[in-house]
């Protein structure tokens, strides 16, 4: 993921970054109403600021990601889905975006780890009593919920590497015919 956008500003831009937060903030709002799989939902919410960076920049990720977390605090009931939003799924984008830009992938993981398990600290001993119920009966124990954190954040990166590489190739390029 480049940060370096096919729309530099105008009205194009900012009707993609506003289309892209919604289609954000309707996932949150879908993840509230989900009986399961919520933290899925979350996780698809944080794809839309990724098509930002592609389309229009990192500087419109980042728009898009902040709207988009405010407006989930304000109009979602659940202020724990739009704080996994705002801690994790929703600024992700960017910081992959950051983070792939090193000189060496070895680093690059490194450095993909930290972040995620910055992210696993701040969850686990933060804010405990409102993501316990994201979380399967079977991850009590904090050792779990970080292996099987690191884990599950492998295998979302290079999940989410193939949904950009996708967006890339047939959204982005019908964005760019229609410019």
């Amino acid at each position: 993921m480049s940060g370096r956008g096919r729309y530099s500003g105008g009205a194009g831009r900012t009707a993609l970054v506003g289309l892209l937060t919604g289609l954000s903030l309707i996932c949150l709002y879908l993840a509230f109403l989900a009986p399961t799989g919520k933290l899925g939902v979350v996780a698809l919410a944080g794809i839309f600021p990724a098509g930002a960076v592609v389309s229009a920049g990192l500087g419109a990720g980042f728009f898009s990601y902040a709207a988009t977390g405010i407006l989930g605090l304000l109009l979602i009931p659940s202020k724990s889905v739009a704080l996994l939003y705002l801690i994790f799924f929703g600024l992700w984008p960017m910081m992959k975006s950051l983070l792939e830009r090193m000189p060496s992938r070895v680093l690059e993981w490194v450095c993909k780890l930290a972040v995620c398990n910055l992210a696993l600290v701040v969850l686990w001993f933060g804010l405990k009593a409102l993501f316990l119920p994201f979380l399967p009966a079977a991850l009590s124990q904090t050792w779990m919920v970080f292996g099987a954190g690191n884990l599950g954040f492998v295998l979302y990166d290079v999940g989410f590497s193939k949904l950009i590489a996708f967006y890339t190739a047939r959204v982005d390029r019908v964005l760019r015919k229609n410019r």
